[in-house]
């Protein structure tokens, strides 16, 4: 009786130990797919700023990374490259980008044309895809507001100035206050010394 139960559960084993390398092998086969993370959908920036386009990919095996941008004048590409190998930038890009090993770029001295739509691709061996997107707003510096702190400096610079020829006065003004009380406490002690010499 006893023969027969270690012969099954020593099959099992060997059955379940064959299942688990199978299964192994068939997960290494099969393309484990493209993830992609974007923290930062929203970027909102000032002319001639440097931005960061921040994603995280993960991937088994090689990747290839492509960023295009999409605006009101039109669909241009930015980079693309497959990671550990050479980048290509645009030639419209080409000293104003930065690639990053997780995917990300960073775009220096941004102008109003560079507002709009950034999409990234990630793509693995397979063909297995995912995509992000980010929207960049770039706003110029107004003038008017420029203007408007100007303004507002002068003013305070004009008030400045009255106050401290408002407190110069006071000050002169008290000045001759006590050089009056002065005189006058004088006069009176000479009136006094004149009064008790002619009474002697």
């Amino acid at each position: 009786l006893m023969r027969p139960l270690q012969g099954c559960r020593s099959r099992g084993v060997v059955v379940g130990t064959v299942t688990l390398c199978l299964a192994a092998g068939w997960a290494l086969q099969t393309p484990g797919g493209v993830s992609l993370v974007v923290p930062q959908p929203n970027i909102n920036a000032t002319v001639a700023q440097t931005i960061l386009l921040s994603v995280e990919y993960s991937c088994r095996g090689v990747a290839t990374i492509e960023w295009k941008h999409v605006s009101s004048w039109g669909t241009t590409s930015i980079v693309e490259w497959r990671s550990g190998n050479d980048v290509n930038i645009s030639t419209v890009y080409k000293d104003r980008v930065t690639t990053f090993e997780n995917g990300s770029i960073q775009l220096q001295n941004v102008g109003v044309r560079d507002a709009g739509y950034y999409f990234v691709t990630v793509m693995d061996e397979h063909g297995a895809n995912a995509y992000g997107t980010i929207i960049v707003n770039v706003y110029e510096i107004i003038y008017e507001d420029l203007h408007f702190v100007a303004v507002l400096f002068a003013f305070l610079a004009a008030v400045s100035a009255i106050l401290i020829c408002f407190m110069w006065l006071c000050n002169k003004s008290l000045h001759l206050f006590q050089k009056k009380t002065t005189h006058k406490l004088t006069a009176s002690t000479t009136e006094e010394i004149e009064l008790e010499t002619i009474e002697c």
